[in-house]
C-alpha cells in the first residue's frame, strides 16, 4: 500500500526527507555535456520533484552519489594516524531498478568478499534508497536479459504521473520522517513500474571457457578502445580505485591517504614494480573487463556483475558497443560448440 500525494505535499514529503538527510536524485544539468550546449544528467541534491529527471536515465549512475570519487582513509602525523570522522546524515538516493541491483553488486564486493571494506560499511549504513519508475525501456539497456529490470528490496517508492506523486515507503525511519504529511492522506495501492520489454536485444553466453580469452575479437575491440575509462566510471558496479598520499607543504610528514576511483582501462592501472604489468595492450583489458562481468564474477558469486544498463556503450567516444560484444560472444560459443 501508498499514498497518492499533490506535488505541493511530494515537496513537502521531501522537505521532511531533506531534514534528515541529503536527498540526491538524478537532475538535468542544462549546458553542462561534454559538447558545447548539450546536457548531461547527473546526480545532484533536489528540494522538489519538479527538479528530478524523471523520463531519462541518469548518464552517470547512483554510484556517485554513494561513493566519494576520492576518500580520505586516515590523515597522519610523524607518530599517529586518525580516521575521518562518519558522516552525521543519512543520504537518501533516488535510483532506477538496474542501479538497486547494482547496489547488490558493490555489496557483494565491498562486504562479502573476504573481510568487510570499514568505508564503505558506514556508508552504506547512512542510506537509504528510493526507486524510481522505468515505464519504458531505455535506448540502450539491456535489463530484461539480465533479469535487474524489477526490484523488491527498496526502502522506498516515488513516481509523478501528471500532477500526482504516487509512494510507498517501507522503511520505518522513513516513514517516520514523513508521519506528519503521511498521516493526512488516504492509503491506496501503488504498483512500480518496470519496463518488460528492451529495444536491445542480448544473448548471455552461458558455456565460456578458457578459450574465450584467446578470440580475435578482442584485437579488434582493442584497436578501437582509446584508454580513456568512461566506461568504468559510469557503470555502477565497477569498485576498482587506486591509492594516493597527499603530504602536506608546511610539513612532509603530514598528509592523508585517499582511494581515488581508477580504471582497468586505463594505462598504468596493472603496472607493477619493476616496470612489469598484467595487461599492456587495450585489447587485454577490454577482454578483463569483459568477462569479469559476464563470466569470473558469475562463476564465483552466481550471477553476473553487469546489470544492463547500457551506459558504458553510451558515454564511448569510440562507439564501442558492450552489448554487441557480448552478442558476438555467444555467437562464438555456439559456433565452437558445433
Amino acid at each position: 500500500m501508498g499514498y497518492r500525494l499533490s506535488k505541493a505535499d511530494g515537496d513537502t514529503l521531501l522537505a521532511w526527507w531533506s531534514k534528515e538527510g541529503e536527498l540526491l536524485a538524478p537532475v538535468r544539468m542544462e549546458g553542462e555535456g561534454c559538447f558545447s550546449d548539450t546536457d548531461v544528467v547527473r546526480y545532484g541534491s533536489v528540494s522538489s520533484v519538479e527538479e528530478i529527471e524523471w523520463e531519462k536515465k541518469s548518464d552517470y549512475s547512483f554510484k556517485e552519489a554513494l561513493l566519494p570519487v576520492n576518500e580520505t582513509l586516515f590523515y597522519f602525523t610523524e607518530d599517529e594516524t586518525m580516521v575521518p570522522k562518519e558522516r552525521e546524515k543519512t543520504k537518501v538516493i533516488l535510483l532506477r531498478a538496474c542501479d538497486l541491483h547494482a547496489l547488490k553488486r558493490l555489496d557483494q564486493i565491498y562486504l562479502h568478499n573476504g573481510g568487510e571494506d570499514y568505508y564503505y560499511k558506514r556508508l552504506r549504513k547512512k542510506a537509504k534508497f528510493v526507486l524510481m519508475p522505468c515505464a519504458h525501456t531505455c535506448d540502450s539497456g539491456f535489463c530484461v536479459t539480465m533479469g535487474t529490470n524489477e526490484c523488491e528490496d527498496y526502502d522506498a517508492y516515488m513516481s509523478l504521473e501528471g500532477g500526482e506523486v504516487l509512494v510507498e515507503i517501507r522503511d520505518e525511519d522513513m516513514r517516520l520522517w514523513g508521519k506528519e504529511i503521511l498521516e493526512k492522506q488516504w492509503e491506496t495501492s501503488v504498483i512500480p513500474a518496470f519496463p518488460k520489454e528492451n529495444k536491445e536485444k542480448v544473448t548471455l553466453p552461458k558455456h565460456l571457457s578458457n578459450e574465450s580469452f584467446s578470440l580475435a575479437l578482442w584485437k579488434e575491440y582493442g584497436d578501437r578502445c582509446i584508454g580513456c575509462g568512461r566506461c568504468n566510471f559510469v557503470c555502477p558496479t565497477c569498485t576498482c580505485f587506486t591509492m594516493q598520499d597527499i603530504f602536506y607543504r608546511d610539513n612532509g610528514n603530514v598528509g592523508e591517504r585517499r582511494r581515488v576511483w581508477a580504471s582497468c582501462q586505463v594505462d598504468g592501472y596493472t603496472d607493477m614494480a619493476g616496470g612489469h604489468s598484467c595487461r599492456k595492450s587495450q585489447g587485454e583489458r577490454m577482454r578483463f573487463k569483459v568477462m569479469h562481468k559476464i563470466y569470473d564474477f558469475e562463476k564465483r558469486f552466481g550471477y553476473p556483475m553487469c546489470v544492463g544498463c547500457g551506459r558504458c556503450e553510451d558515454v564511448c567516444p569510440e562507439y564501442i558497443s558492450y552489448s554487441n560484444c557480448i552478442n558476438r560472444l555467444a555467437k562464438e560459443e555456439q559456433a565452437h560448440e558445433k
